[in-house]
């Protein structure tokens, strides 16, 4: 019980730092298509012959939010259900974002992962592999920027799940989000949909 309660007031603590984050299409690789209230992000098989921009992911599946962050704490959650593979956390303004991308720390990325329906990853440097007891369908990221704190939570159960500490940002970050590809229109077609946080089901 005490436990429980713990996991409570810890969730209560993190979500009143909610922020209403909404998806930049400047960034969006040309294989993503967003929703019109930018709350949400697919990966499609045609190309959508996005101008070029030098904020756009090419060719890396990802997209970044609109919302930077230079100070504080921040929250969003991410729906992940139906997902086999995803990736999200937070990455730094100044990464690379054509060509070959590796998410890692030390290249600007805190991320954590799902690959090949039941394997998690955080993306350290090297990655390392988690160990969940259930599949979380709602992945909260809090950002304690002078902290240097990037933590991830399986929403509906308020357990943690990963943190990086000891970062050491010194720029705008920003809420990161990958589909990864939908396998030509099959198991991973599902969306990624940012939502507004909820209390723990259990």
């Amino acid at each position: 019980m005490a436990a429980e309660k713990d996991k409570l007031q810890k969730r209560m603590e993190i979500t009143k730092y909610a922020v209403d984050v909404t998806l930049d299409p400047d960034t969006a690789e040309n294989n993503l298509i967003l929703s019109a209230d930018g709350k949400q992000v697919r990966h499609v098989d045609t190309p959508q012959n996005f101008p070029y921009n030098r904020k756009r992911f090419d060719p890396i599946v990802c997209v970044l939010g609109k919302q930077g962050f230079t100070s504080s704490r921040f929250y969003y959650e991410v729906e992940v259900s139906g997902k086999t593979s995803w990736a999200l956390g937070v990455a730094r303004e100044s990464v690379n974002r054509k060509g070959r991308v590796v998410l890692s720390p030390k290249n600007g990325y805190w991320t954590m992962k799902l690959i090949n329906g039941d394997r998690y990853e955080a993306l350290t440097d090297p990655s390392v592999v988690l160990s969940l007891k259930e599949k979380p369908e709602r992945v909260g990221v809090f950002v304690d920027y002078e902290a240097g704190l990037v933590s991830f939570y399986d929403a509906d159960r308020c357990s943690l799940l990963y943190s990086f500490r000891g970062v050491s940002f010194k720029e705008k970050i920003y809420p990161f989000l990958s589909p990864y590809t939908n396998n030509s229109g099959g198991k991973n077609a599902s969306p990624l949909n940012i939502i507004s946080p909820t209390a723990c089901t259990s």
